[in-house]
């Protein structure tokens, strides 16, 4: 088994040749990862543009303490009127600057008299007025390839009259549970040894919720035929072909097995992990397969660790899980020599991060209950020890 370590420089070393590119209507690239650049083709304002309802002034005439009120500019008019010495233009929100005035004084600064204003609090020379380029100027990168676009990207997008983008296709995720015990949602339990699956559920959502695209496939047989059809089948379609279960080392595991005989390249089996260290990531051309543990908690830790990076990896992005610092509220248990990833309870208390085990239970790692709660995961190394209060620990933040 190789160090940690070593697996994750494994992951980061791959090279995918083939990402797939389309272009999306705006409103439906949200959660995709930007395929291009995004330069601003023009500036934003264009021309000096008003920031508050008020008076466009020329500041030198606020010494003159009582200005005539020449025109009005609505916001999205064209103004012919310039201000001169002595006067002012009534000017809203959004509208351009009037020629000749460089400063808005606000409503609230002035008092109306007929058709002049009387001015009331003075304002700094060119208060409240939009400088062109002030939102971005032409030739600006503005959004990076490789962005997950949200709500502001979109936003930005729209301002720039960009109404398609290119994107990466998001990957297609084929999931499949091995075990003859396992009963689908719905299927009836026939005797005690038969167990609900639930590692090929939340699977699908650890894709749904990391950019990638689920292919469900169910649960299959712990027989070697109908595990190495699936496979097969699995690859034909999706870019990502993830197991559950088989990658062990007993009579029935016979996934990894079949990877093996598919042909494809094995570019590691085993991590000296706790959970996981049966895991097993394979490569046939530009599809790859991740033997996943069968125990629920093993297998969804694992996961997070290999599988985001992978699905990450067709879409030209980078992912790292964030890891921050935090204070144990209790003692730990160091239990082997492996990297260990525990799930702890997670709270940040006037600016600090703490952790404590309350309601985690001591067991294998099928306990996935452990994975309630607003958790983080904290991660010692194979050459940590056992904790104590107060000690400075790294954790493995999850939202």
């Amino acid at each position: 088994m190789i160090h940690y370590n070593e697996s994750i420089k494994k992951i980061n070393n791959i090279e995918i040749n083939n990402k797939k590119i389309k272009s999306l209507a705006l409103l439906d690239a949200q959660n995709y990862i930007l395929a291009e650049d995004i330069i601003a083709n023009e500036n934003s304002p264009e021309l000096p543009t008003s920031a508050m309802d008020g008076y466009a002034i020329i500041h030198e005439d606020m010494m003159l303490n009582r200005l005539k009120v020449s025109s009005i500019n609505p916001a999205g008019a064209i103004l012919e009127d310039e201000v001169i010495g002595g006067t002012c233009i009534k000017t809203f929100t959004g509208s351009l600057m009037p020629h000749g005035a460089d400063t808005l004084i606000p409503l609230e600064y002035v008092e109306v008299e007929g058709n002049e204003i009387i001015i009331k609090e003075e304002v700094p020379q060119g208060f409240s007025v939009r400088e062109v380029g002030e939102n971005y100027s032409k030739g600006q990168l503005l959004i990076a390839k490789g962005t997950k676009i949200d709500f502001p990207q979109i936003g930005v997008l729209a301002s720039l009259n960009i109404s398609s983008i290119k994107v990466y296709e998001k990957p297609v995720v084929a999931i499949l549970s091995t075990g003859s015990e396992l009963l689908e949602l719905g299927e009836e339990q026939t005797n005690y040894a038969q167990i609900r699956s639930s590692n090929n559920y939340i699977l699908e959502a650890i894709v749904k919720k990391y950019n990638g695209k689920p292919l469900q496939l169910g649960c299959i047989k712990d027989d070697k035929l109908s595990i190495t059809t699936a496979i097969t089948n699995a690859l034909i379609t999706a870019d990502i072909v993830v197991t559950t279960g088989g990658v062990s080392v007993g009579d029935f595991d016979f996934v990894k097995d079949v990877i093996c005989e598919l042909g494809c390249d094995v570019i590691f089996k085993g991590v000296r992990i706790k959970p996981g260290q049966h895991i097993m990531l394979a490569r046939k051309e530009n599809k790859f397969i991740i033997g996943l543990p069968g125990f629920a908690y093993s297998s969804t830790i694992t996961a997070l660790l290999y599988l985001l990076p992978l699905i990450n990896k067709f879409q030209s992005g980078t992912f790292t899980l964030k890891m921050i610092k935090a204070k144990l509220k209790e003692p730990f248990l160091k239990k082997s020599k492996k990297t260990e990833f525990t799930a702890c309870n997670v709270s940040l208390i006037y600016g600090e991060y703490y952790v404590d085990f309350n309601d985690k239970k001591v067991g294998t790692s099928a306990i996935l209950t452990n994975m309630l709660g607003n958790i983080a995961l904290l991660v010692t190394s194979e050459d940590e020890s056992s904790k104590s209060i107060g000690d400075v620990v790294n954790i493995i933040l999850l939202d």
